[in-house]
This record gives C-alpha cells, sequence and structure tokens, in this order.
C-alpha cells in the first residue's frame, strides 16, 4: 500500500511539474519545430498521403507538363516558390523526389485543410509562417502542375 501511494504521488508530482509553464513549454516546442524543422534532431513529420512510390518515379507526361508549365506561371506559383532558391516559401527543386503525387495533389488541391491535418504541411506552415493559397484548380490541372514539377525536377537531374 505504501508503494502505491509513493508511486500516485510521485506521478502527481509529475503531473504539476509538466503542467507548471505548459504555455511556455508549448512556445518552446512550437519554436524549436518551427526553426529546426530540417535539422537532424527533429523527427521528420510523416502524413499518410506520403507513403509509397515517391512521384518522380512515375514516368513524366510531357504533354501535360506544358499545360502544368502554364497554370504554374498564371496561377503565380512563382511568386511564391522557385526551383534551386528559396523566394518566400518551400524551394520546389526535388519536391518530386521527396513526395508522392497524392501528397502533391492534396496540398495543391486542399491546402488550408493539409495545413490544419497533414503533418507536413502542418510543419511546412510553421517554418515559413505562410498559407499557401487555394488557387482552384481540377483535379486534373493539379495532376498537371506534378508533371511540370516532375519536368523540372529531372531537367535538373534531381532524381534518383
Amino acid at each position: 500500500m505504501r508503494h502505491h501511494l509513493a508511486g500516485a504521488a510521485f506521478a502527481l508530482s509529475m503531473l504539476l511539474v509538466v503542467g507548471c509553464g505548459g504555455k511556455k513549454a508549448a512556445e518552446d516546442s512550437a519554436t524549436t519545430s518551427s526553426s529546426s524543422a530540417t535539422s537532424a534532431t527533429t523527427m521528420p513529420a510523416v502524413s499518410p498521403f506520403d507513403s509509397g512510390p515517391r512521384a518522380a518515379e512515375a514516368p513524366i507526361d510531357e504533354a501535360a507538363a506544358k499545360i502544368g508549365e502554364g497554370l504554374f506561371q498564371t496561377k503565380g506559383c512563382t511568386a511564391c516558390h522557385g526551383f534551386g532558391k528559396r523566394v518566400s516559401c518551400p524551394d520546389l527543386a526535388g519536391v518530386t523526389s521527396r513526395r508522392t503525387a497524392l501528397w502533391m495533389k492534396n496540398q495543391i488541391l486542399h491546402p488550408e485543410k493539409m495545413t490544419k491535418e497533414d503533418p507536413i504541411a502542418h510543419q511546412l506552415f510553421a517554418q515559413f509562417s505562410l498559407q499557401m493559397p487555394n488557387q482552384g484548380l481540377t483535379e486534373e490541372q493539379a495532376l498537371a502542375v506534378i508533371e511540370f514539377l516532375k519536368h523540372k525536377n529531372h531537367e535538373a537531374g534531381e532524381t534518383k
């Protein structure tokens, strides 16, 4: 009985220690994850949309890539994204080797939902402090943009 009381007292004291300053701990955690999202000590985010073959592993549909290039330009994607350089959002160099087509499609079509529900998108939002706007693309248009990204990454030799 005495061991149970000692164990319960220890557990209660640990809860109080953890509970005190919880806001500061949460702020520290958020700062750590946003400032060191790419650091080796931070666990990479895992997404249910990002398991399986990378987008770059599939053949490129060059006709769709041309359409995707036009959409990438006209929808203003270049205002935030670059290839081989960071503009104000993630550098897209090699993105098709890092992500699945399914993840990219969901990020393009539903960025607001992805930021709230997807660990990778949430981590990117924390790192860049910008919400990707929903451009109102159709699924076919989103897939064309992905083909363009595959083409750009292949062109730069950034695929496997």
